[in-house]
């Protein structure tokens, strides 16, 4: 039997990137996957990719920004599905200004959290994983700082502020449920080659730039983060808890 055989999993962002591979990783082990994205046609396709390898699929257009919107979800979830294992509270962006960047990032997983955590605790048992950043354990770099480019600046420390609280907000949980059998925990990914950083990778140079940080010499891939949500969900990491576990190639080695 595969190890999700008869779980009920929630995917946010997953119509690309990390998302895309998590439902599809999921969907290998024998879950069934709720493929949440705010672009219904994506999820639709990674709904059908999900189909493809055996596994029962829905798909969902969520903004995780709007409260009321992530509530109806997960709770419709519970409700129709009978269960709800597992949330990989994944969607993200970059690049934006303030409140956008963190009404999606930090809000978003914190909605998250908020309603599935009491489904899971009702249950006895459940896993949350949240996909925070590397920069939610340090700054991120940039050749000669972003001082004299204000708009950049705002878009890099909205992430790096989202991104650290979404650490905190998983340690929390971690405490708040961890008598309930729900397991919160983290995943700080490095540079990974999705869509979400495909603007710095087209500029001159940005691809050396960035593979240039990671030890291992190379950008990570969507399946490797996957990979480890995965395990962090299972029963394999049923004693693991509260953590920020980086997936980087090494970059916060440096």
């Amino acid at each position: 039997m595969s190890s999700f055989e008869g779980r009920i999993s929630f995917v946010t962002g997953a119509g690309s990137g990390i998302g895309q591979a998590m439902a599809l990783g999921l969907a290998a082990e024998g879950a069934t996957v709720v493929c949440s994205d705010i672009n219904a046609q994506t999820a639709q396709a990674t709904a059908a990719r999900v189909e493809e390898l055996g596994a029962n699929a829905v798909a969902n257009a969520l903004d995780t920004a709007d409260e009321d919107a992530v509530k109806e979800a997960l709770t419709k979830t519970q409700r129709d599905l009978g269960r709800l294992d597992v949330l990989m509270n994944n969607a993200g962006v970059a690049g934006r200004d303030w409140n956008a960047t963190t009404e999606i990032n930090l809000s978003g997983v914190y909605y998250g959290l908020l309603y599935a955590c009491p489904i899971m605790a009702a249950q006895g048992k459940g896993a949350v994983v949240n996909i925070a950043s590397v920069a939610g354990l340090g700054a991120l770099m940039r050749p000669g700082g972003y001082a004299d480019h204000p708009a950049v600046l705002e878009g890099v420390s909205s992430y790096v502020a989202s991104k650290h609280g979404v650490v905190g907000l998983t340690k929390q949980y971690a405490i708040a449920f961890g008598e309930k059998g729900v397991r919160v925990n983290a995943i700080c990914p490095g540079y990974i080659d999705t869509p979400i950083i495909a603007e710095r990778l087209a500029q001159s140079n940005g691809r050396a730039f960035l593979t240039d940080l990671h030890p291992i010499g190379r950008l990570g891939q969507p399946e490797e983060v996957a990979a480890v949500a995965i395990f962090l969900a299972s029963d394999a990491a049923s004693f693991v808890t509260g953590i920020a576990m980086p997936v980087d190639g090494g970059y916060t080695a440096r």
